[in-house]
């Protein structure tokens, strides 16, 4: 194994990082502390191969030496040794050509999920609050921590938006699936006559950015406060804690108004602004993602839809893979990585396949 420049790159940037994680004053910046963690946590496994890497070479130069001056018996010996650490050697360089490929740059990020009733009026608010406890039981499984940020109930006691964000280490790889118009077939609580009726949901799902990625400038954006309202438009508070923020060059809006805090309320806003900045901007820079997800969460119209929950047959169907399961119940319950699983095998197989 002849010596590689990448292999020697790695190992100085995780040097660094590691001194850098070693220094008292990294960690009074929590932003950056948490930006050096995760290059660390990402570069970690690929330093460990070089480092093995490394070793089994030392390892195959020695045992090449002592083969000159070696008897027959000895001779053997080693060259079983060399075999095995060159065997060893080629499984470690495919396991860093794998590690080495490009990244999906949101990896290992938490994720703001906003779920929204669209079409069906009070039907689609209360399949909105389903996909809400959907994700709700999904995250316990999975025990990733699931920080409520803002809900809007409606008059029936579903969402009319709801919005909360995952912490985790694999939620990005498993929320990344659920952004779109969800469809149900049922029949409403409302319903009278037994008729099954068609509404739907929209789901976004977005990487948390931090501060450092997005740094958003005071005079870009306009903060109004206002007083919390409930179902029917009535006062929750008598304070004006609820807050709206717009991002003038954009024209994006935010409101909060779940805290009693307006500043906790101001914070949640911002962080919400960050994550679809920081999505718009992933989007500007990857040209073929404003094809392919041009608008996430579509119109929320009946038709357009990535799923469809038929309450009827106890069916799941995922339109873009044309899977089909008779698990509603289960999913609904949180079983949703046969699901995401299956979304995740295509995806590799197309990937794969255009390569």
């Amino acid at each position: 194994m002849a010596p590689n420049s990448v292999h020697e790159e790695i190992e100085a940037e995780f040097a660094t990082l590691e001194a850098q994680l070693a220094n008292p004053n990294l960690h009074a910046d929590r932003d950056k502390y948490a930006l050096v963690a995760r290059r660390y946590k990402e570069l970690e496994p690929r330093a460990s191969r070089v480092r093995q890497l490394r070793a089994l070479q030392g390892d195959i130069e020695v045992a090449t030496e002592m083969l000159q001056g070696a008897d027959i018996d000895d001779k053997s010996i080693l060259q079983a040794e060399i075999s095995k650490a060159r065997a060893s050697a080629e499984v470690l360089q495919a396991e860093l050509v794998e590690l080495l490929a490009p990244k999906d740059p949101n990896e290992g990020k938490n994720v703001i999920v906003e779920i929204k009733g669209a079409e069906g009026g009070e039907e689609a608010n209360l399949f909105a609050r389903d996909l809400f406890e959907m994700y709700q039981a999904y995250a316990t499984q999975h025990r990733w921590k699931l920080e409520m940020m803002n809900a809007q109930s409606s008059d029936m006691g579903g969402y009319t938006n709801v919005v909360f964000m995952l912490r985790g280490d694999d939620v990005w790889c498993k929320m990344r699936f659920e952004g779109g118009p969800h469809r149900v077939q049922r029949v409403p609580v409302t319903e009278s006559q037994g008729r099954v009726h068609t509404s739907s949901a929209t789901v976004s799902v977005l990487p948390e950015a931090e501060e450092v990625e997005i740094h958003i400038d005071d005079k870009d954006i306009q903060v109004d406060v206002y007083r919390s309202s409930g179902p029917g438009g009535q006062s929750v508070n008598t304070t004006d804690s609820a807050v709206r923020i717009t991002h003038k060059p954009t024209g994006l809006v935010v409101s909060m108004q779940d805290e009693k805090s307006q500043l906790q309320n101001r914070n949640k806003a911002m962080a919400v602004l960050r994550a679809r900045l920081l999505q718009a901007e992933q989007q500007r820079r990857q040209d073929e993602l404003s094809e392919q997800r041009r608008d996430q969460v579509g119109g929320g119209g009946r038709s357009e839809k990535i799923r469809t929950y038929n309450f009827k047959e106890n069916r799941i169907s995922d339109h873009r893979i044309g899977l089909t399961l008779y698990k509603l119940d289960r999913v609904l319950a949180g079983g949703l990585d046969e699901v995401v699983d299956a979304l995740a095998t295509a995806e590799r197989q197309e990937v794969s396949g255009q390569q």
